[in-house]
């Protein structure tokens, strides 16, 4: 029977991207990282022997903390994180590796762009975004990294910026992240990040219904165009993201 202070896998997993969630630690070991170099969708790493220094950051926050197995790292993390202002803080049942053997969605590291000294990814696009490149800012942010940094340049400068920042280019011809075929930078993301799911799923064809002009592949993509047209004319320039999508 789980322990006060835990949650299982099972419920833990209907809580990841949603609206103001429960924030993410893994504080898995170097070692236990890269034997499996994958985490819980929206998890942050932190190393459990300097807790102290970085718990105040989730003050405040519901937390849930990821170690290999869910018992001495993990239970004296969320100890911390709760004497720092997380009074909520919990400890995933079975740690990573429960979560694993249960076959649920784990976004690989080695995918993603090289962390900056902060430990964000950079995303660089294009500027004045619509549909895809408001859509993928939304799931990197709720599913992937919630501290991302997104750039948003002029066409011909995205690969430049990107280099610049060691980030990555996105929703542009001729890059990794970007349309395949019939499926839009979205579905690559879902589909490389491993992060598919049934709602995940419908959202992602109502995003290739609006940004692909086939409104007829979900009722509710001629309204995301509509929508997301309207807020491009809206704004005449768009600055660089410090904000939540």
């Amino acid at each position: 029977m789980p322990s006060l202070n835990t949650i299982s896998p099972d419920k833990l997993v209907r809580l990841i991207g949603v609206p103001h969630g429960p924030a993410l630690v893994d504080v898995r070991t170097d070692a236990d990282f890269n034997a499996d170099p994958r985490f819980v969708p929206g998890a942050v790493r932190r190393c459990s022997a300097t807790v102290s220094h970085w718990a105040s950051e989730f003050s405040g926050r519901a937390a849930i903390v990821v170690c290999q197995s869910g018992q001495t790292l993990g239970e004296s993390a969320a100890a911390w994180l709760r004497y720092a202002g997380s009074p909520s803080a919990e400890v995933l049942v079975g740690g990573h590796a429960a979560w694993a053997e249960a076959d649920l969605p784990l976004v690989p590291e080695g995918k993603l762009p090289p962390r900056d000294p902060q430990g964000r990814t950079v995303w660089v696009t294009r500027s004045r975004p619509k549909i895809g490149r408001i859509a993928c800012p939304w799931l990197i942010r709720r599913f992937v990294d919630p501290d991302a940094v997104f750039l948003f340049v002029s066409p011909a400068e995205v690969q430049s910026v990107a280099e610049r920042f060691n980030g990555a280019p996105f929703d542009i011809e001729g890059v990794f992240w970007s349309h395949r075929g019939a499926l839009c930078t979205f579905d690559t993301m879902l589909n490389e990040l491993g992060l598919r799911s049934e709602p995940l799923d419908r959202l992602a064809a109502i995003v290739r219904g609006a940004d692909t002009a086939r409104p007829d592949l979900a009722p509710e993509a001629p309204g995301l165009l509509a929508a997301s047209l309207g807020l491009s004319r809206m704004h005449s320039t768009i600055s660089n993201s410090s904000q939540r999508p």
